[in-house]
């Protein structure tokens, strides 16, 4: 099943069943009108859902009309937590080698998280606004899940079974601002604005045998300004697979259904050759870009994204086919600055 949330003039938009290829849509509103509502009784609604989800599929529906992606927004428009992760070892290592963070040697054992916004999601096609171009404006091509009900103390097998829906983010950061964060001991704030999400959520049987144990093993795109930059296996490198990010966030806290849990950057290691290390799969995020750099160089020579730079994320299932939609943004100044 394939849901997404479109404008309405509400904060939290109006729920759509989007069919598998992407092509039509329907209103839920005779199940639900908001995906939150849906998430907080899932096993009475969702079937429901289901049930239109097929007779879209079949041509059956008798509302249907063209999808559009831009006039989606994200696809739970704001959350009760939301909550991203560094479950790929590579982009760690490399910020150790490069020597522009200082990593605990925890995060060889549990995944590192911090707790976002999530009062406030950026739509796939929405600008992403930030105030001023020198905050080291970075993308993070990520995947992320969205949960039930989750109680305390949860084991990673147990944690599966709380996962709803899977969804491609942008993690938007301001690498610039975040040194001076961490540095007051309380983490990350003012460096990690609003988060994008793709116009679709699916649920996991949508990926067939690509969903596997909590991880996504599909291709995901990362293209800047018109230039593919990353394409980046996310299944066979994740550390921490989606269960164990799940785990860790409820150790000492039930979740709650509607939470959102991200994997950080999808991200794979370089192979040597000829006593060089290349990066065949290249990159999700230009911080990671920047520490390849440093090591081999000395120095980064990619720059952080400018107004006007453009993204787009996007991850396609083994018949060649968009599985979330693609989030396509455009990095611009807040109105009047």
């Amino acid at each position: 099943m394939k849901l997404a949330t479109c404008k309405d003039g509400s904060r939290d938009g109006q729920l759509l069943v989007v069919s598998r290829d992407l092509g039509t849509a329907h209103y839920a509103t005779g199940v639900a009108d908001k995906l939150q509502q849906v998430l907080d009784d899932w096993g009475f609604l969702s079937p429901q859902l289901q049930d239109l989800y097929e007779q879209l599929n079949a041509g059956r529906a008798r509302h249907a009309f063209a999808f559009d992606p831009v006039q989606c927004m994200a696809p739970l428009p704001r959350a009760y937590q939301w909550a991203d992760s560094s479950a790929y070892g590579n982009p760690v290592a490399l910020m150790r080698r490069a020597g522009n963070a200082e990593v605990p040697e925890s995060a060889d054992s549990e995944p590192l998280m911090y707790q976002g916004g999530s009062d406030d999601f950026i739509g796939p096609c929405d600008d992403v606004l930030v105030p001023g171009e020198d905050m080291g404006i970075d993308f993070a091509a990520e995947l992320a899940v969205i949960t039930g009900d989750v109680k305390m103390g949860t084991s990673p097998e147990q944690a599966l079974d709380g996962i709803r829906l899977l969804m491609i983010a942008n993690g938007v950061s301001l690498r610039n601002l975040v040194p001076a964060e961490l540095a007051k001991g309380l983490g990350f704030f003012q460096s990690k604005p609003a988060t994008a999400f793709g116009p679709v959520a699916v649920t996991p049987d949508e990926l067939g045998d690509a969903w596997e144990h909590g991880r996504v093993h599909l291709v995901v795109q990362s293209t800047w300004n018109g230039r593919r930059v990353g394409m980046c296996e996310a299944g066979p490198e994740m550390r921490f697979h989606f269960g164990q990010l799940i785990a860790h966030a409820a150790r000492t806290r039930r979740l709650r259904a509607g939470s959102i849990i991200g994997s950080g950057a999808v991200s794979n290691q370089g192979v040597e050759r000829d006593g060089r290390t290349e990066w065949p799969k290249g990159y999700s995020c230009i911080a990671e870009k920047r520490c390849i750099e440093t090591i081999q160089d000395g120095a980064p020579s990619t720059e952080f994204m400018q107004y006007g730079d453009t993204i787009r994320i996007e991850v396609k299932g083994r018949d060649g086919a968009s599985v979330f939609g693609a989030i396509e943004q455009r990095i611009a100044a807040p109105d009047g600055a």
